[in-house]
């Protein structure tokens, strides 16, 4: 696994690998995939992040079918030795109904690089995916974007981690309205903008609480940096040549038949 960054994050999910697969291994469905996601996937994981695992899990058909439905999404947590790790899967069905609307987090956890589980299924998947992204998610990045700012904004003292939320979707949806490629590495992102702040942030969360809030003077500078992004973004959004609309439909349909069997 390897993970561009200024974190070597394929160092510290290989340190943690046992405990990511006992918890994979205790799903109570087949696996499509779990990949990790949260901030080892953004690039930016302080000493304490806990494990963020994302994926889909296959229902049997008697139970899509019957009148006894099992359940469409899974949430899976625990603690060894002091290392928390959450697992939450949706159904294939669930998952490809997300993929089918301009939601960026399930393509995240579909192409993050940071794979616990994979399988041939997942591969497909992956393909079929590319005819999933429009360019009307740059509504998804900028709705985030605008929760996250916000968030920023209120606390007192600010904390460092919402406004690296911020920058992580608004480059990110600046990337995909581009390219139609799934970026989330925040420090992957920036090698191509070169903005000083972002590394400085990511600097400052990684070193842990003590320097993990910014003070009032920053606000401002912040404040411009998120106004320009944003109208970035949009301006990505109208010049870009994705699609409207998804295409893939026909091909998650036959997926999904096929996973049921």
């Amino acid at each position: 696994m390897t993970v561009q960054g200024t974190v070597n994050i394929a160092a510290l999910v290989t340190a943690v690998q046992p405990k990511l697969d006992r918890i994979v291994a205790a799903a109570p469905y087949p696996l499509v995939f779990a990949t990790i996601s949260g901030a080892h996937l953004y690039g930016f994981p302080s000493p304490d992040s806990d494990y963020d695992l994302r994926g889909v899990h296959v229902l049997p058909a008697r139970e899509v079918l019957g009148l006894n439905e099992g359940p469409e999404t899974i949430q899976q947590a625990g603690v060894e030795d002091g290392l928390e790790l959450d697992l939450v899967t949706h159904d294939a069905r669930k998952f490809f109904r997300l993929m089918l609307k301009k939601n960026g987090y399930v393509l995240e956890q579909l192409y993050s690089p940071l794979v616990v589980l994979t399988t041939p299924e997942h591969a497909e998947l992956k393909e079929i995916g590319r005819g999933c992204v429009t360019r009307f998610h740059a509504y998804h990045y900028l709705g985030f974007a605008e929760t996250q700012w916000k968030l920023f904004e209120k606390e007192a003292p600010r904390r460092v981690k919402p406004l690296l939320y911020v920058y992580r979707v608004l480059l990110t949806g600046i990337h995909l309205m581009k390219t139609g490629v799934i970026e989330a590495n925040l420090a992957t992102l920036n090698e191509q903008h070169g903005l000083p702040y972002v590394a400085d942030l990511i600097t400052r969360k990684l070193a842990g609480p003590e320097q993990s809030s910014l003070s009032d003077a920053d606000f401002s500078a912040h404040h411009r940096e998120y106004e320009r992004l944003r109208a970035a973004l949009q301006a990505a959004s109208e010049a870009s040549h994705l699609p409207e609309t998804p295409s893939a439909k026909p091909a998650l349909h036959d997926l999904l038949l096929r996973l049921r069997e």
